[in-house]
C-alpha cells in the first residue's frame, strides 16, 4: 500500500468514526429529549418530588448543568463505542495477516470499512503464493541437479579407476596402450574435477553473501589474461579469439568477480560455438559507458529460452550433453556480478551468432 493509499484510508476510517459519534449522539439526546422532556415530564417530575422535594428543587434549580453532564456521560460512552469498535477493525486486520501466514492459498475478506486494505492484502498474498512456488519450484531444480550430478560423478571415477587398474595388473600393457589408457584417465579426471567443482557452485551458491572489493583495474587487461587462460579449450574446436579493445580500459570494480563474470561468457561462447569460426570480443569506452560484448558463431537460441537465459538452475543445452552441460548456474551468477558493479546485461541472437552485451555506468 503505498502512501496516498495509506493516508485515504486512515482518513476514511477517521470520519466514519467522527460522523457515528456525533450522528449516535445527536439521536440519542433528541430521545432522551422526547421521553423526559417530553413524555415522560410530569410523570418524571412527580415521582421524584415524592421521592424526596430537596433533590427535586436541586434538579430544577441545576437543570442546565444536569443536561451538560447527561450530554458529556452521552458523548463519552458513544465514543467509546465507536472506538472499540474501530479497534475490532485492528483485530480483523491482524487475524487476517495471521490468516495469510497460515494458508495463503485462502482468499482474505474483510469489513465494508477495509476494502482497501482488503485488495491489498489479497494483492500480497498473491505475490507470497508466487514466491513460494518460485522457492520451491527452484529448491526442486537445485535438488534435481545435485541428484543428476551425483550421478555423473560415478562415470568419470569408475573410468578412472578402471584403467588405473588395468595399468597397475596388466604388466604386459605395450607403451602404445599404455599412453592411451593414462590419456583417457586423464581426461576423465579432468571431467571429474569440472563436476565437482559446479557440484560446489551449487551447493555453495548465495551471491548475497558475496564481498564485492572494488579497486581500480584494468578491463582490457582482465580479458586478455582471460582468453590466455581458456586458449587450450579453444584449440579442440579450432576457435579462435577477436579482441577488439581501446587501450587501457580502466574501471573500479572486483578484479576477481569479474573475471568469473566474465569467464563465464567465454566459456558459454567455446561450449556453443561452431567449430572453426572465431569468437569476438570488444571493450570500448562511450563517454560515460564502459561496453563490452562476447559474440560467437553458434545455433540460435529460440525465443522462449532467451528469456530465460539468466534464470537460476535454466539449461539451453536440456541433453545435458557432458561437453556443454553445466549447472545453470554460469549465467545466473554472471548477472549478479555485473549488476552488484551497477551494470547491465542482454543477450540477442539470430541464425548466424549469439552476442551478449555488458554496459557499465562508470569510468574512473
Amino acid at each position: 500500500m503505498n502512501n496516498k493509499e495509506f493516508i485515504k484510508l486512515k482518513n476514511s476510517l477517521a470520519i466514519k468514526c467522527i460522523t457515528k459519534i456525533i450522528l449516535y449522539s445527536i439521536i440519542t439526546i433528541l430521545i432522551l429529549e422526547l421521553f423526559i422532556d417530553g413524555i415522560y415530564n410530569d410523570t418524571l417530575a412527580r415521582d421524584v418530588a415524592g421521592f424526596d422535594e430537596n433533590i427535586y428543587y436541586w434538579c430544577v434549580a441545576n437543570k442546565d448543568i444536569l443536561i451538560r453532564v447527561s450530554y458529556s456521560m452521552i458523548l463519552i460512552i458513544i465514543s467509546f463505542l465507536v472506538i472499540r469498535k474501530s479497534n475490532d477493525n485492528m483485530i480483523e486486520i491482524i487475524s487476517a495477516m495471521d490468516k495469510i501466514m497460515k494458508n495463503a492459498e485462502q482468499e482474505v475478506k474483510l469489513s465494508n470499512d477495509l476494502i482497501i486494505l482488503e485488495n491489498r492484502l489479497n494483492s500480497i498474498r498473491v505475490d507470497l503464493v508466487k514466491n513460494k512456488h518460485k522457492a520451491e519450484e527452484e529448491l526442486q531444480k537445485k535438488n534435481d541437479l545435485i541428484m543428476y550430478m551425483a550421478h555423473d560423478l560415478k562415470t568419470p571415477l569408475t573410468s578412472v579407476i578402471g584403467y588405473l587398474t588395468l595399468l597397475t595388473e596388466e604388466k604386459e600393457i605395450n607403451n602404445v596402450m599404455r599412453e592411451k589408457f593414462l590419456k583417457i584417465a586423464l581426461d576423465k579426471s579432468i571431467r571429474l574435477e569440472e563436476l565437482t567443482n559446479q557440484f560446489f557452485e551449487i551447493t555453495r551458491y548465495n551471491l548475497q553473501e558475496m564481498p564485492i572489493n572494488k579497486k581500480k583495474i584494468d578491463l582490457s587487461v582482465l580479458i586478455g589474461q582471460l582468453t590466455d587462460e581458456f586458449f587450450p579449450m579453444t584449440q579442440e574446436k579450432h576457435l579462435k579469439f577477436i579482441i577488439n579493445t581501446d587501450e587501457h580500459v580502466y574501471f573500479h570494480g572486483d578484479g576477481d568477480k569479474l573475471a568469473r563474470a566474465f569467464g563465464n561468457l567465454i566459456k558459454n561462447a567455446i561450449n556453443y560455438s561452431y567449430d572453426n569460426t572465431n569468437i569476438e570480443i570488444n571493450v570500448s569506452k562511450k563517454q560515460d559507458k564502459i561496453c563490452i560484448s562476447f559474440k560467437n558463431n553458434g545455433e540460435k537460441i529460440p525465443e522462449y529460452k532467451l528469456d530465460k537465459i539468466f534464470d537460476k538452475f535454466y539449461r539451453v543445452d536440456e541433453s545435458r550433453a557432458s561437453n556443454t552441460g553445466g549447472t545453470g548456474l554460469g549465467l545466473a551468477i554472471t548477472k549478479e556480478i555485473i549488476e552488484l558493479h551497477d551494470g547491465k546485461i542482454n543477450v540477442k541472437n539470430n541464425d548466424e551468432y549469439i552476442e551478449f552485451d555488458i554496459e557499465f555506468n562508470s569510468i574512473i
